[in-house]
């Protein structure tokens, strides 16, 4: 018999054996568990890294539309000779943009409902060059801020907790008091609402709101100068040594920092999980692989008979090691292709899925006052799907060895003894 034949043979004999009837439909059906089981395993890793890869990239992108990939302040939290300092940080080629901002806390209220929340003075023509501000607005517009408009954009969040839309007048009060006949009295000033805006970060969408940078100065008291700059560079992941280039630069003792350092425990706490998720599920394939030792086992032992006629009209060792472990490749490639298949579709569409089980069971999977962000994004990546996949089979074909081995070393006489 040629070598072509005999891999026929083998591959034919090892798809009927996946695919067994009559009387070893328990065989058929213990094989369907196996390639079931390996595809189940391999749809939960991809969706699940898919749905961590997604939150990181939200996180980097939301975070970095409401902060600078990098700021300069003023050591005593005032920055003077804030202009001078813009022009050394545009004179640097890896800075695309400056915008002076200044923050501050205060209480808002509206009505009965009050709410503290952080103020934040922007120019609105220079903060598009720093943030994307202008791109998660829901009403209104940022150029609404004119200086003396004393208009204020809130996050959609804030303006429900106030109860406020567009167009109506808000009180803002500050800590800090002025001194009057009566006492010590609060400084307010009332602002009207030309805008709300949806970054989708309760973190933001709940305490932040934007005013024009001349009616934040005014409004606390800084004359010229302000809190600090912000900068936007070409290579977000040299933001730090960019910064800290330009304060050296600049000659003036002030205080550096940029996204990397505001928010590193989050990034770090999606990378440790991503990793322990990762493990835990590759665990789960693992199982499901290796329930294909028990299938072949099972299915050795009820070809016995077979095996031994096999052998008997000239099958070799080999040929019958190749007839398994042809089987528990069918197994482990069909099991991958249909969990790579369901993962990726459940991952590309996984949002509107969520959608429709929230719209259908009336409830909210991630409350936006405890998660930082309330969607469910999915970010399918091709190095993990074929990471997952190249594992799965690797476990897969590997449980196939042993009992294609004890298969191939029946010995005919034995097997036959009591047929």
């Amino acid at each position: 018999m040629n070598s072509w034949l005999r891999s026929r043979f083998e591959f034919w004999i090892g798809i009927r054996y996946v695919r067994s009837r009559n009387s070893n439909n328990f065989v058929s059906l213990i094989s369907m568990i196996s390639i079931l089981g390996i595809a189940i395993a391999v749809t939960v890793l991809i969706v699940v890294l898919s749905v961590v890869n997604g939150f990181e990239r939200e996180l980097k992108e939301r975070l970095l539309a409401m902060t600078s990939h990098a700021s300069i302040e003023g050591i005593e939290g005032e920055l003077v000779d804030w202009q001078s300092l813009g022009e050394t940080a545009m004179s640097n080629p890896r800075v695309s943009g400056v915008a002076p901002y200044v923050s501050g806390q205060a209480l808002m209220i509206f009505g009965e409902k009050l709410s503290g929340a952080e103020l934040r003075g922007i120019d609105p023509d220079r903060e598009i060059a720093v943030s994307g501000v202008e791109d998660v607005m829901t009403q209104g517009e940022l150029a609404s801020l004119s200086p003396g408009s004393f208009n204020a954009i809130l996050g959609i969040e804030l303006a429900a907790e106030l109860d406020v839309g567009v167009g109506d007048k808000v009180t803002v009060t500050l800590a800090e008091g002025i001194v009057t006949p009566l006492g010590l009295m609060p400084r307010t000033k009332r602002f009207t609402v030309s805008g709300i805006y949806r970054v989708g970060m309760y973190e933001f969408d709940r305490r932040l709101a934007f005013v024009n940078l001349e009616d934040a100065q005014r409004l606390y008291r800084r004359k010229g100068t302000v809190t600090g700059v912000r900068l936007a560079v070409t290579d977000i992941f040299e933001a730090p040594a960019i910064v800290r280039e330009v304060a050296l630069e600049h000659g003036t003792l002030v205080l550096v920092t940029d996204w990397t350092r505001q928010h590193v425990n989050f990034f770090r706490s999606i990378q440790i999980t991503k990793s322990i998720l990762f493990v835990i599920l590759l665990l789960v394939i693992a199982v499901a692989a290796f329930n294909i030792v028990s299938t072949l086992v099972m299915v050795v032992k009820d070809k016995q008979a077979d095996i031994a006629i096999l052998r008997t009209i000239g099958a070799r060792p080999s040929s019958i090691l190749r007839i398994f472990i042809t089987q528990g490749s069918i197994i482990g490639v069909a099991g991958t292709a249909a969990g790579v298949l369901l993962g990726t579709l459940m991952a590309l569409n996984l949002e509107n899925i969520v959608i429709f089980f929230e719209a259908t069971l009336g409830i909210k999977f991630l409350a936006a006052d405890v998660y930082f962000i309330s969607d469910l994004p999915a970010d399918l990546r091709l190095s993990d799907v074929l990471g997952i996949a190249a594992i799965a089979l690797t476990l897969a074909l590997g449980s196939t060895l042993y009992p294609a081995w004890v298969a191939a070393r029946t010995a005919p006489a034995e097997a036959l003894r009591y047929e």
